[in-house]
């Protein structure tokens, strides 16, 4: 008599159902973040009329405080708010944002060569950001948390699992790219911005309606202690949302003032790295102490590789929007919708991947994570290649070939196979586990830094062209090729002194793999 057991009910694919909840809540989210961030440099430049300069200026803050701010959301649901409630103040404070984002005002023009703005759209503009950034922040680490939960210690279904959820993310971040990057310049700002919204009133939706198969992982640890009054006659959990609506206040007036926000992400990353040195000069033994420098050294590798990628949502989408040509074999598309390029990239080279890092286990020839991170970084230096390539043949009587970034999007993303997954899974392994979490903050805000650096980087291809005067193919095509040079450089440049110290960064994380 055969022994085996049928499927459980509770189950798709040997997978609990509780992980395609998750699945379709984070698809959406990453569809309205990655749809929003498609138009953004160009809604600004386009519509708002800001110069190139600020607008990368504003796309850094941004970044920045969308990595940085889940780390307090992140820790507010782990000790108070558990995760479904986190979700879904998240996820009403997203919906709100895209709604925002969808009120356009009046279009700027210039008046005797004075730009006229529609200074209370901005303001919704702003606020509508702002309620973006505070909605990822709690939506965002907590849909991953509740996914770890949903499986046994040692369950050997867990990498499947997450395997599976990061597909959403990536199918969110292709689809956010046509829908919304090709809606927005074609027939309207407030189509694409509003599709990002739609897309995330879905998924919260389904997040509601899914909790059932969540069973109950993602409920508070405590539920007593939101209750305890904290505030006078506020409890725990109500000064927790007032916190929320007081942040979003915050980050409304923040996110106007871009060089405060890029001023105090170099004061947290001097401010981490003096309590880095001090914690493990004076708290760690040798081998601690060791590997807590392999791990920083594998988060700096990380760092440099994504201030090289998040060109691709500044000075690639500038450099594609007014110099090179959009049309992809049949299909005519915007310089936003071919930022898909990269999330369909990552889809088709993920299996490829999963496959080529266990074949070269069994032989031997699996790549440190050190080693690969330096791998990445050159990898994603030659990304540039091409477009600086692109740049060089613009001579003035046509534009370049879209077939170019095409190319780019392909080296750029295996670069990211790479190195990408080993960071955080660097955090887990290499960390003292009485500071894991901080240093799980350490990673998030090295993302949020590297949108700075990317914003600063980027600048040195702005343009400043007048109203009324045509754009210089030629010189504009120079100041790309001049930062796509440099970036390649930085690229390979970091990827060599890796390569070099990968032997003394394996010997210091002391036989993790």
């Amino acid at each position: 008599m055969s022994t085996a057991t049928a499927p459980s009910s509770d189950e798709i694919f040997g997978h609990p159902k509780g992980l395609f909840i998750c699945f379709m809540t984070e698809m959406w989210e990453r569809f309205s973040f990655y749809g929003m961030k498609a138009l953004l440099f160009l809604y600004l430049t386009k519509y708002h009329l800001f110069g190139d300069g600020p607008s990368y200026d504003l796309l850094g803050a941004y970044g920045g405080l969308v990595y940085a701010v889940p780390v307090i959301g992140g820790l507010l649901a782990d000790r108070y708010l558990g995760m479904r409630k986190a979700v879904v103040l998240g996820g009403l404070l997203l919906v709100l944002g895209h709604a925002g984002m969808a009120i356009e005002g009046v279009q700027a023009h210039v008046e005797n060569g004075v730009t006229v703005r529609d200074n209370a759209a901005l303001q919704v503009f702003y606020f509508s950001l702002a309620l973006i950034i505070m909605g990822v922040g709690f939506l965002k680490p907590n849909i991953s948390t509740i996914v770890g939960k949903l499986y046994p210690e040692n369950d050997p279904r867990r990498d499947s699992g997450f395997t599976i959820f990061y597909a959403g993310i990536n199918l969110g971040a292709l689809f956010a790219s046509l829908v919304c990057g090709y809606l927005g310049e074609t027939y309207g700002w407030k189509y694409g911005f509003g599709a990002a919204g739609i897309g995330m009133l879905a998924g919260l939706v389904f997040f509601l309606w899914g909790q059932k198969y969540l069973h109950g992982h993602a409920e508070p640890a405590k539920p007593e202690a939101l209750k305890e009054k904290v505030l006078g006659p506020i409890d725990r959990e109500r000064s927790i949302y007032l916190g929320a609506v007081l942040g979003v206040g915050m980050v409304w007036q923040l996110i106007q003032r871009t060089s405060t926000v890029h001023g105090a992400m170099h004061f947290v990353a001097v401010v981490f790295l003096g309590w880095f040195i001090w914690f493990v000069a004076t708290k760690c033994t040798k081998v601690e102490r060791e590997q807590m420098v392999a791990l920083v050294v594998i988060i700096f590798a990380c760092l440099v590789f994504f201030t090289l990628y998040e060109q691709t949502y500044g000075s690639w989408v500038a450099f594609t929007d007014r110099l090179m040509t959009k049309r992809l074999i049949i299909w005519d598309m915007t310089a936003g919708s071919l930022t898909f390029l990269g999330a369909l990239f990552i889809v088709a080279l993920s299996p490829v991947f999963a496959w080529l890092w266990p074949w070269l286990e069994k032989r031997g020839w699996n790549p440190s994570k050190p080693a690969k991170s330096a791998l990445g970084l050159a990898i994603g230096g030659l990304g540039f290649v091409p477009l600086y390539l692109a740049a060089k043949g613009i001579d003035g009587t046509g534009l370049a070939s879209v077939w170019w970034l095409v190319a780019a999007y392909l080296v750029l993303e295996v670069g990211e196979m790479c190195l990408s997954p080993i960071g955080l899974a660097a955090v887990t392994q290499l960390s003292v586990k009485r500071v894991v979490s901080l240093m799980m903050g350490a990673w998030f805000l090295a993302t949020a830094y590297s949108e700075v650096l990317a914003a600063a980087f980027g600048k040195l291809s702005s343009l400043e062209v007048p109203e009324g005067t045509a754009l210089d193919p030629v010189a504009a095509a120079a100041k790309y090729a001049d930062l796509f040079w440099l970036m390649t450089w930085i690229g390979l440049g970091s990827g060599l002194v890796f390569l070099l110290i990968t032997p003394r960064v394996k010997q210091w994380m002391h036989g993790v793999k």
